[in-house]
């Protein structure tokens, strides 16, 4: 199997790039802030175990990142863009029926997508907890004031990380600044939009958006699975990939 990757027009017409990997069921899962589709899902594997499961797995890169188009023009951010491009995706490929998932901004862009109107048969949530929802504000600040402060950071700083993974992926950082100001807090009340199966995967030592077991209990139909790592780490090893497609095989432990 090899990537195919193609392009189709976002919430404004914006040139935003879609991988795809597999045939089969399709499954669309979008990755996290400052990363791209090739860093959380294709370089570690686990887009190949998901289309070996079965799975068509298509991952767009995320407006602002990526191989994605990366506008300066602050019109092209209105409230819930990334929200907007995924139902502009899913237009696109005349998916009904499909699952959706994403890992930290990326699960956070699924909910935002859901509430808004889609309506996918599976939902995953990955490297998410409630806080990460209802409390993103104070997430929003800590990356906004890790763009200002980028070229004065050092080690020690808690924004050393970021800003070295900002560097690594090569941000455009204008646009990563006016993506950030498209995005509000969640309120938990507005999940109860979230009636579809739903697995929550967090890794064992990560607790950067808040409590996944929280974010279990807010959600009507949602399981819970760990893996080993922190926010970045557990992105790094098998255990992702293996949790998402025992999830949606059915082959999870009960």
């Amino acid at each position: 199997m090899s990537i195919r990757t193609t392009f189709f027009s976002g919430h404004g017409g914006a040139r935003l790039a879609l991988h795809r990997l597999g045939e089969g069921r399709p499954l669309v899962l979008l990755h996290g802030l400052f990363s791209s589709a090739e860093m959380n899902w294709i370089r570690f594997g686990h887009a190949a175990c998901l289309a070996e499961a079965g799975f068509e797995v298509l991952m767009p890169d995320l407006r602002a990142h990526g191989q994605s188009d990366k506008p300066h023009d602050p019109a092209a951010y209105p409230a819930d863009v990334l929200a907007l491009d995924a139902a502009a995706l899913i237009a696109e490929l005349g998916l009904s029926d499909y699952d959706l998932g994403g890992f930290s901004l990326g699960a956070r862009t699924s909910v935002r997508a859901v509430i808004a109107g889609l309506r996918p048969r599976r939902l995953i949530l990955g490297g998410m907890g409630l806080e990460g929802l209802a409390g993103w504000s104070g997430r929003q600040t800590f990356f906004l004031d890790a763009i200002d402060r980028f070229e004065t950071v050092r080690m020690g700083d808690p924004a050393y990380f970021t800003v070295q993974f900002m560097k690594t992926m090569k941000i455009d950082r204008t646009a990563a600044r006016l993506l950030l100001q498209t995005m509000t807090d969640t309120p938990p009340a507005a999940l109860a939009a979230l009636t579809m199966p739903t697995l929550v995967i967090c890794g064992d030592e990560d607790n950067d958006n808040g409590s996944a077991d929280r974010l279990v209990q807010a959600l009507p139909g949602a399981v819970r699975a760990t893996i080993p790592g922190t926010h970045m780490g557990s992105v790094t090893g098998p255990a992702l990939g293996e949790a998402i497609r025992d999830f949606l095989t059915g082959t999870a432990a009960r």
